[in-house]
């Protein structure tokens, strides 16, 4: 699949690396310089490139939003006029920008404003594990994968999004609706509070579930 990816922070570039070594074609976009952007798609490996913002967005077939949450309307505009929908897998954290708290939460949700800003997206909330645990080698935490909790009115792009989940060794879990986002975010930053409380960055949700009878 090609993936276009907007955000060549450290969780854009571990995802990239983690989808080329799944065989997945990248192309990233949304660095803060051209050397940084030029660095990103070198620590992607293989075949990935870079570029603009539209340009990402018209090579995927679903495109990756792993931008600061403060960065995320400039970075959406830069994708200009989108032909047809586009599958977009919604990873960011609704972080106030010194981490002090959510700057959206609990009645609306940052993925509810991103399908506001990019009304082209078909959009599936799911927060990925931490960028130091998508770059170590060792991604399980005592045998067990990070479940990543998947947000979307659209069951296909949900079906797409949980795809790459897996190809990222995380484990995938349906959470409902867009709106179910309202609640996903507030657990993501619960890990954020945690690191910050000295937790390290190896840290992640599991859900216990029983097995299928």
């Amino acid at each position: 699949m090609k993936i276009g990816i907007i955000g060549a922070g450290n969780v854009g570039t571990a995802i990239g690396k983690l989808l080329t070594a799944k065989g997945h074609r990248v192309f990233v976009s949304f660095a803060k310089t051209p050397d940084a952007l030029a660095k990103a798609t070198a620590a992607i490996g293989g075949t990935a490139q870079g570029g603009s913002v539209a340009d990402a967005v018209a090579f995927g077939d679903a495109v990756v939003l792993a931008t600061p949450y403060e960065a995320t309307p400039a970075a959406l505009k830069q994708a200009g006029a989108v032909k047809g929908s586009k599958i977009l897998w919604d990873c960011t954290n609704a972080l106030k920008p010194d981490y002090s708290g959510l700057a959206i939460g609990f009645n609306a949700s940052a993925a509810e404003e991103v399908q506001k800003l990019a009304p082209w997206a078909r959009v599936v909330k799911a927060i990925p594990p931490s960028a130091e645990l998508m770059h170590s080698a060792q991604r399980l935490l005592n045998g067990n994968k990070v479940t990543v909790f998947l947000c979307s009115d659209d069951a296909e792009a949900k079906k797409t999004v949980e795809s790459l989940v897996k190809d990222i060794d995380a484990d995938p879990v349906d959470a409902g609706p867009l709106q179910s986002a309202r609640y996903a975010e507030p657990a993501g930053y619960m890990i954020v509070k945690l690191y910050m409380m000295g937790m390290g960055g190896r840290i992640g949700i599991g859900l216990l579930r029983e097995a299928s009878r």
